[in-house]
């Protein structure tokens, strides 16, 4: 194959010639007539006729012995002048040393003047058309048509084809369109241009066009898109938070918040619900109202659809929130009254089902083992806010509340710290929390409080006789809160709930007491108190002795006295 073509001859060549196999300006790796590296036996191909003259300059390179000069390898004939050298000469050129797979001049034979050999192709244009047969498997030159292509330039040469014209372009253009129908051949390729290969200017004119429509209409998507997030950004960082008109439907929704939720939770809570159409709006309503920081964690009846504004003012009133509070020191039958209201349910519903469903409400078994106890709910509905719903029952807010109280009593472990202070059971203990809770005015007399019912209930008590003469025992009786106790309705009322009658603790508990009042219990105070009174009824005076509480006493009847008129 040589350097312009596939064949073995020259062929047309072109660039944009379909039978364009040349990679580059690469020449041969050797020169014809030399020896390669390694000292390989050379091969013969047939010689070219740009070597020529190399071969000529060769052979004049021979001194005047016939041997190569230094520096130059032996040339080997070409194979034409092999073909024109006198017969007289063939064996001359064959005489070679046997078994070295090399040919090599011994310098004993006479060769003919090596500047008067005959060069057959001297003065030939080197593109000159070589007539067909010269060698074997030549082809014919198609460079030497008027057809043809100019043949290949040498590397240093080769410019780049000049960029058609608008004009040329488009006269390209014309020309394929009037030549489509046209068949090809006459010698030249069918439907080749200025435009293209193969007719094929006027498809990248047109895929050009498409392209370029292509691009305008991703960029129109791409500001379009960007433009539509940009606005949408800033609307949802700038503008007004989307939000309803109006107090909303008739459409009603149970909402709980949950405790210490946050205004943002809260507003996720009423989105989700339906209740408000953004957080960011019901956000900005409760910065706006002075209450709306103050929003307590429960349950809300809200209407769906309403304005942030408008939830808002439900939420900051405490009367809207769907919940119940049972306040320390509650008694159960007020607890029961208090559920039937909130509920709906007819006065009296909630007590029957106390009574008849005690067992099964989940009280712990030390709970009701004493026969004479008036209510074993009592001290077990422990005083919290309850959130209701719409399927909240009076079972299960009872189960509920007993449910904490359990919590409690077992987080402190009562059993434990009954015995530790020489109760009998945990039912005692509860029972002296209960005492502390209704005797106590404030917080601070709890612990005193505590005290007194301890000292009291000691064998060693003389003064009272292990009795704790207690007024609120008899109201818990009487289920009234009087202060006033006669003499009389202490020394007659016999019943085991009467302190001024028996000894000891009563049966149980006679309020549900809260956790300062049971921390209380646990810890009473060691200042050895054991009378108490108060004589204005809001502050609790302690005493040590039998001596200083007549005195108090006395102050009390006198003030008493003074209110009724006597």
């Amino acid at each position: 194959m040589t350097e312009y073509g596939r064949g073995s001859g020259p062929e047309p060549w072109h660039p944009e010639d379909p039978l364009y196999g040349d990679p580059g300006w690469g020449g041969h790796e050797a020169q014809q007539g030399q020896m390669p590296y390694g000292g390989g036996p050379q091969q013969q191909y047939p010689q070219e006729p740009q070597y020529q003259q190399q071969y000529v300059q060769h052979v004049q390179q021979q001194d005047q012995y016939g041997q190569p000069m230094q520096g130059y390898a032996p040339q080997q004939p070409h194979p034409a002048q092999q073909m024109q050298q006198p017969q007289q000469m063939q064996p001359q050129m064959q005489q070679t040393y046997a078994g070295q797979g090399q040919t090599w001049d011994t310098g004993q034979i006479q060769y003919a003047d090596p500047v008067q050999t005959v060069d057959p192709y001297a003065g030939a244009e080197p593109y000159a058309q070589q007539p067909i047969g010269g060698f074997p498997g030549e082809t014919p030159d198609l460079y030497g048509t008027d057809e043809a292509y100019p043949p290949p330039e040498p590397p240093g040469r080769r410019r780049p084809d000049p960029e058609p014209s608008l004009e040329e372009d488009e006269e390209a253009e014309a020309s394929s369109d009037d030549d489509s129908d046209a068949p090809a051949g006459g010698g030249r390729r069918a439907g080749r241009g200025k435009g293209g290969k193969g007719g094929k200017g006027k498809g990248k004119k047109k895929s050009s066009k498409a392209a370029c429509l292509v691009s305008a209409v991703v960029i129109l998507g791409v500001v379009g898109g960007g433009g539509y997030y940009g606005y949408s950004y800033l609307k949802a960082r700038f503008g007004a938070a989307e939000d309803y008109t109006g107090a909303g439907t008739d459409e009603s929704v149970e909402v709980q918040i949950p405790q210490n939720a946050t205004l943002a939770q809260m507003g996720n809570i009423l989105k989700e619900h339906g209740v408000v159409a953004s957080t960011d709006a019901f956000i900005a309503a409760a910065q706006a109202s002075k209450k709306g920081t103050s929003i307590q964690a429960g349950v809300y009846t809200l209407k769906k659809k309403m304005s942030a504004a408008s939830a808002v003012a439900v939420m900051v009133d405490p009367s809207k929130l769907n919940v119940l509070t049972i306040p320390e020191g509650t008694r159960a039958v007020d607890v029961y009254k208090a559920i039937d209201k909130k509920l709906g349910k007819p006065e009296g519903t909630t007590a029957q089902i106390a009574k008849q469903e005690s067992k099964n409400l989940g009280l712990p078994t030390w709970a009701a083992n004493n026969a004479k106890i008036r209510d074993p709910l009592e001290g077990f509905l422990y005083p919290a806010r309850y959130d209701l719903s719409k399927d909240t029952t009076p079972q299960s807010l009872l189960k509920q509340m007993i449910r904490n109280a359990n919590d409690k009593y077992a987080a402190i472990g009562i059993e434990e710290k009954a015995k530790a202070l020489g109760l009998e059971n945990p039912l005692q203990l509860v029972t002296v929390a209960s005492l502390v809770q209704v005797e106590g005015n404030k917080h601070e007399d709890y612990r005193k409080m505590s005290e007194v019912i301890y000292n009291r209930l000691k064998k060693t008590n003389d003064v009272t006789n292990q009795k704790l003469e207690f007024d609120s025992t008899i109201n818990y009786l009487k289920g009234t809160s009087d202060i006033n106790v006669t003499r009389e309705e202490t020394r007659k009322l016999d019943n085991p709930y009467n302190t001024y009658f028996y000894k000891g603790l009563t049966p149980g508990p006679i309020s549900n007491p809260g956790s300062e009042a049971i921390n209380a219990a646990l810890d009473p105070d060691k200042g050895g108190w054991m009378f108490f009174v108060s004589v204005d009824g809001n502050t609790t005076t302690f005493t040590k002795t039998f001596a200083e509480h007549e005195k108090l006493v006395a102050q009390f009847n006198e003030r008493q006295s003074k209110k009724s008129g006597g």
